[in-house]
């Protein structure tokens, strides 16, 4: 399991009710570590259940690129949950905000293809 943590981590990946992935990075890089996690070992994305704590549009397309279709936000944008629900997907919130004052939040307001975010993101990541 990632440990990359301390008191209260940004993400925690779920199998049933066992963490899996935890990560207490800035930005989206843990999301980019979970990618990294799940291309190591062999989780079906499917049955696992995400929560991270703040998903704006930017992490909600990653996360459904991911597979992942559980999720839970302490913190969602509406373009996140609007994004989400498009897809089907089973998520939640805590607090739901217009949006996240975030760039990336503006760079991906057209954007619904998680591969075409996901370019772009890596990008200015420093991924590829």
């Amino acid at each position: 399991m990632d440990t990359n943590h301390q008191i209260s981590p940004s993400l925690q990946v779920f199998l049933k009710d066992d963490p899996i992935f935890i990560n207490n990075g800035k930005w989206l890089h843990p999301l980019f570590a979970l990618e990294d996690f799940l291309s190591e070992n062999e989780y079906t994305a499917a049955d696992l259940y995400l929560k991270d704590s703040i998903i704006g549009k930017a992490a909600a397309l990653l996360i459904y690129r991911l597979g992942i279709r559980r999720i839970h936000g302490r913190l969602m944008s509406e373009p996140a949950a609007e994004y989400l629900r498009s897809r089907n997907a089973e998520f939640s919130w805590e607090t739901l905000v217009p949006r996240i004052q975030c760039k990336t939040e503006e760079l991906l307001a057209a954007v619904d293809d998680p591969e075409e975010a996901y370019t772009e993101l890596s990008r200015r990541a420093g991924r590829k």
